[in-house]
């Protein structure tokens, strides 16, 4: 039976909005970088499963895979890795705050990249108004109150990282995607080959916590952090892309990108309920701050007076 686009979108949120859960479980025994390079290997397969189940082929061309290795490092080596880090400082509830953040990289750096494509006002308001929010969950003014700084540049930077590489996929990539699964299963690929170089590097460089190899764990109640990382893998990396592409198909990207907003209710509800972190009032209040940023930047009100037909043809 056909499950309607809606249903993917709301099991799209569950998802992600409980990667940051995840993660947070997982760097209870794995340092940051090995949830990082776990998740990648075990999202990878299930893609790549997927690809060929759905008889779809990875992209061609030399150029375009240049500009996959720069998109595959933006939307997944970067992000992942800070994220996963990041956690290992603050609560996974202030890191699905930051996620809400995307938009507002993403207005900028089109700024740059997409000078085509007119900003406005209503966008640029976002924008200032996504800064004011950042600087409520940050709190500078009390260094006691708000967040690990570190920490939190780290999720702030992965949640830019995104919004960077999206545009970047727009200005580069747009029109050579032969559909489906390709894209992504490219972009986690060169993630695959990256992530192994980065976690002996962090290793060889000795901030592993004086783990014996690459791939040692550390404490003795391993197994719900391995799971956990294996499932943020499978499903957060590998299912959750091909129901995405579903909802953009369906419902369009606009849509489809909105899915941003209930990821970081479900993040901080999650964070709440099951981890039992605490958010002061200032940083909830930055949090719905930032929530309003990203409506104002992705809201796009109808045109009044638009015939019916031309409408039509633009579902």
């Amino acid at each position: 039976m056909s499950v309607p686009w809606q249903g993917k979108y709301a099991a799209i949120a569950l998802i992600w909005g409980s990667s940051y859960l995840l993660m947070k479980v997982g760097v209870e025994a794995m340092s940051g970088v090995q949830v990082a390079t776990l998740r990648v290997f075990c999202g990878v397969a299930v893609l790549l499963l997927l690809l060929r189940l759905t008889r779809g082929r990875l992209p061609r061309g030399l150029g375009t895979w240049g500009h996959l290795l720069v998109t595959g490092t933006l939307l997944c080596t970067i992000p992942w890795t800070l994220f996963a880090v990041g956690e290992q400082r603050v609560d996974s509830s202030i890191a699905g705050l930051s996620n809400a953040v995307t938009p507002v990289a993403t207005v900028l750096c089109s700024m740059v990249l997409l000078r085509a494509e007119p900003v406005g006002r209503r966008r640029m308001l976002g924008v200032a108004v996504g800064f004011l929010g950042v600087l409520l969950i940050f709190q500078p003014w009390s260094v006691e109150r708000g967040p690990d700084p570190l920490g939190f540049a780290m999720v702030l930077t992965a949640s830019a990282s995104y919004g960077v590489g999206w545009t970047y996929v727009r200005r580069f990539l747009r029109g050579v995607d032969p559909g489906g699964l390709s894209m992504p299963t490219a972009q986690v690929l060169v993630a695959t080959v990256q992530m192994p170089v980065v976690l002996v590097l962090w290793w060889w460089l000795g901030t592993g916590d004086d783990i014996a190899t690459p791939w040692s764990l550390h404490g003795t109640d391993w197994l719900v952090p391995l799971v956990s990382v294996i499932a943020l893998g499978v499903v957060g990396t590998g299912l959750a892309q091909w129901l995405q592409f579903d909802v953009v198909r369906a419902a369009g990207p606009t849509v489809a990108t909105s899915v941003t907003y209930p990821i970081t209710v479900v993040s901080v509800l999650l964070g709440v309920l099951v981890l039992g972190e605490r958010l002061g009032p200032v940083v909830l209040l930055g949090g719905v701050v930032v929530l309003v940023a990203s409506v104002l930047i992705g809201w796009t009100p109808r045109r009044q007076g638009r015939p019916a037909a031309t409408a039509g043809r633009h579902r």
